[in-house]
């Protein structure tokens, strides 16, 4: 626990050096919506129909923009290959920076999720409460897919071509239900159902994929 909050510790003072880099996923994120927003007619009631998968997608596009670079600058550094050298385990690790990546582009995309909402004006109460739950659920099943995708391309050339390729798929479920689920509460319907899926899918992440992550790792020192 100690190496996990170390590393928490020195990725959050590395973000607030470069800053830029942190501010372009939720940045990207506003702008997207936005645009989405001014590019329909004023008042259609198809904009609050389509809010939920306009957050969601949103959400991951801005979810990808920092991905290539969450293990490659430590692995140029040789700090990563530091950490899989020393006597303790590396995947406190990989789970400092899963939770430090998920803290700088995740956790802004769920706080702005409320008043970009609101613009398309998908309505407040329930369904707003249930999209901002899927987004608090959701967010950290992206950013550990998109880490132990990361992972397994660290060391490949030009990875940032092929990372898309790999993730898109993987984190499809999640952006379905989490959409749907908003989609549920917004017609009046149960959205539990594809709640539930959500959070198995981020216990399943949780367990598995930061043990998945520290292996891809080590492959890449051989």
């Amino acid at each position: 626990m100690n190496r996990l909050f170390a590393t928490l510790k020195r990725e959050l003072r590395i973000a607030w050096r470069h800053k830029a880099s942190f501010v372009l996923p939720p940045l990207f994120f506003s702008i997207v919506v936005t645009l989405f927003a001014l590019g329909g007619r004023p008042g259609d009631p198809r904009l609050a129909e389509l809010a939920p998968s306009v957050m969601w997608v949103g959400g991951l596009l801005a979810a990808l923009l920092t991905l290539d670079r969450l293990f490659r600058i430590d692995l140029e550094d040789g700090w990563l290959e530091q950490n899989f050298v020393a006597p303790s385990s590396p995947v406190w690790m990989v789970c400092g920076k899963l939770l430090a990546h998920w803290l700088l582009t995740g956790l802004p995309l769920v706080l702005l999720a409320v008043p970009l909402s609101l613009q398309l004006g998908f309505p407040v109460g329930i369904p707003l409460g249930v999209l901002s739950l899927s987004l608090l659920l959701g967010t950290p099943v992206l950013s550990l897919i998109g880490g132990f995708a990361a992972a397994l391309t660290v060391a490949l050339p030009r990875a940032g071509l092929l990372l898309p390729v790999l993730v898109l798929p993987l984190m499809a479920p999640v952006v379905i239900f989490g959409s749907g689920a908003a989609r549920a509460a917004q017609a009046g319907l149960d959205p539990w159902g594809p709640i539930y899926f959500v959070a198995a899918l981020l216990v399943l992440t949780t367990t598995l994929l930061p043990w998945a992550t520290a292996a891809a790792l080590r492959n890449a020192f051989d």
